[in-house]
């Protein structure tokens, strides 16, 4: 698919730790964006009662998600 030209205003600190973030991660900061975005549509189409759930067993299940990490 295609990549599309966007233009927008940004928060001048949120710009400079998008920009770390791409340098540390060796990646573009479009395509930062781009996963950002997605995420963002992705969550936002999620139904709300879906999320409580989730959030709900992400809360309850937070020290074996932490173990998992290490």
């Amino acid at each position: 698919m295609g990549a599309i030209k966007v233009s927008s205003k940004v928060d001048e600190l949120v710009w400079r730790d998008l920009r770390s973030l791409a340098e540390e991660s060796h990646q573009s900061i479009g395509g930062l964006l781009t996963e950002a975005i997605r995420d963002f549509v992705r969550r936002r189409r999620v139904r709300p009662v879906v999320l409580e759930h989730l959030e709900a067993s992400m809360a309850e299940n937070e020290e074996l998600g932490r173990l998992l990490a290490q």
